[in-house]
């Protein structure tokens, strides 16, 4: 029997493999398409990512590969400075294809010892007190078995329609175009074009890419029964020219899409042995280039509760934390698409709301509240009353002997302690104690999660002691 089962090979359910295998759990990954897509629908990552990234050591591998941006325009494409003081060290989206990674989270799963099996089809599950038994569409009919199983496979999700858990929301009202091609016309020409267009509409764009290849966006003229099937490129080019006058020249695509504004979110992430991370969980337009990395978020929180359960020190209650954490921040990312697109309408009063907006992006408390939002710097889980740290992810800060995210890259927990008084005795198998201080850090000692996120601070040992086994367990020895 397998530990756990992940189906899909997207980026959350390649983030998820990759920290269950930090802890030494068996994993496959089921993906359903024989090879990757080749689409980058997302380009970019924003900033609790690209920490994510940096906190388990794998930063320096998408550097390299991306682009660094620190401009503003990601909410609602309203256009805005960057602001400053962002409570992060890393305060950029780090231009990248989805493409890239995918491939490099795919590349750091494999490594540490995950097997990733293409070309196979969930299309069966059932779930007892011990496990998940599943059925794939290999030779008429192949079956597993996994102590749990955890549903990646996007916002069609086969898992979630198998479970039979409701997906409330709204269906797409709106229908938007997305291609990857080259254009005919001089730039000169194609910038007059988009800057004409974009007065009437925010929802139409054209972005230069590499070769000579350009990303082209265009409203669709309805809602089609079927986004499954993209449109053809005759079709993109009749598009283009009954909304921009022009098809550009457009030829030679890489790849023409559809995608719908539909908004839902998952009654539950949890069903016994079962769980939703991803496009799986929650569905929404892709307006501030959140779906990608609320799945990769996912991922991160849900992977070490889960490595938890199955290798036997989970506390009560801790892999239940993972829909009590993630679906409240999930419906705020639903809320916040919502608000963005209404401000993408081209209707009057909708076009007035955005003018009052972008005033109040003016502020430069409003401006970076907006962007925390969308870059999930403001997230705050629930831990019970305390000091403002308690419950968000702790920055990267500057230590004596180097930098915090340095010493998370083993996804267990830490206890940065700047007293020297404090002690891990019982959970160091769990939780690393860290004797070191840091200017940047205003608290005597704080207890992190293995996703980064403050558990305890202060400088009292016996409330450390209280604290240890709600996200730790019980000590040994």
């Amino acid at each position: 029997m397998l530990d756990v089962i992940v189906v899909g090979a997207g980026p959350t359910g390649l983030t998820l493999a990759g920290e269950l295998r930090l802890h030494g759990v068996r994993v496959l990954v089921l993906e359903k398409e024989a090879v990757p897509t080749g689409q980058s629908r997302a380009l970019g990552l924003h900033a609790r990512s690209v920490e994510i990234l940096d906190q388990r050591g794998l930063l320096e591998r998408f550097l390299p590969l991306g682009q660094k941006f620190a401009t503003g325009g990601f909410f609602a494409g309203i256009p805005a400075p960057w602001p400053d003081r962002l409570d992060t060290a890393h305060s950029y989206v780090l231009g990248i294809p989805q493409t890239v990674t995918e491939r490099l989270l795919a590349e750091r799963a494999v490594e540490l010892g995950a097997e990733i099996r293409r070309g196979t089809e969930l299309t069966g599950l059932s779930q007892d007190d011990d496990g998940v038994t599943v059925e794939l569409a290999v030779g008429g009919g192949t079956r597993l078995r996994a102590r749990y199983l955890v549903g990646c496979d996007g916002g069609r999700s086969t898992v979630r329609r198998l479970l039979g858990v409701a997906f409330p929301g709204e269906p797409a009202a709106n229908e938007t175009w997305l291609g990857e091609l080259e254009v005919a016309v001089p730039p000169e020409e194609l910038a007059a074009v988009v800057a004409e267009v974009r007065k009437n509409s925010a929802r139409f764009g054209v972005m230069p890419r590499e070769d000579g290849v350009h990303r082209v966006i265009v409203p669709a003229a309805g809602v089609s029964e079927d986004r499954g099937v993209p449109p053809t490129l005759e079709e993109f080019r009749l598009r283009l020219r009954e909304f921009a006058g022009t098809d550009l020249g457009v030829h030679s695509p890489r790849w023409i899409s559809r995608f719908g504004d539909a908004t839902r979110l998952a009654e539950r992430y949890r069903s016994g042995r079962v769980l939703l991370a991803g496009d799986a969980a929650h569905i929404h337009p892709p307006t501030g280039g959140q779906g990608l990395n609320l799945g990769i978020q996912d991922a991160f929180n849900l992977g070490w509760k889960l490595a938890a359960e199955v290798n036997g020190w989970a506390p009560e209650g801790l892999l239940d934390s993972y829909h009590t954490e993630r679906h409240p921040v999930a419906a705020a990312v639903l809320d916040n698409t919502r608000a963005q697109s209404e401000l993408l309408s081209a209707e009057p009063g909708a076009r007035a709301v955005r003018r009052l907006v972008a005033e109040l992006m003016d502020f430069e408390e409003v401006n970076r509240y907006l962007i925390e939002k969308i870059a999930a710097l403001s997230v705050r889980y629930d831990f019970g009353e305390g000091p403002g740290l308690l419950g968000r992810r702790l920055r990267d800060v500057r230590l004596k002997r180097g930098r915090l995210y340095e010493l998370t890259r083993a996804g267990r927990g830490l206890l940065l302690d700047q007293t020297g008084r404090l002690s891990v005795a019982g959970w160091a198998d769990r939780v690393d104690h860290v004797v070191d201080v840091s200017e940047e850090l205003d608290a005597p000692a704080v207890l992190l999660r293995p996703d980064g996120h403050v558990a305890w601070l202060g400088d009292d040992q016996r409330e450390l002691l209280d604290r240890l086994p709600r996200w730790f367990g019980t000590a040994t020895g």
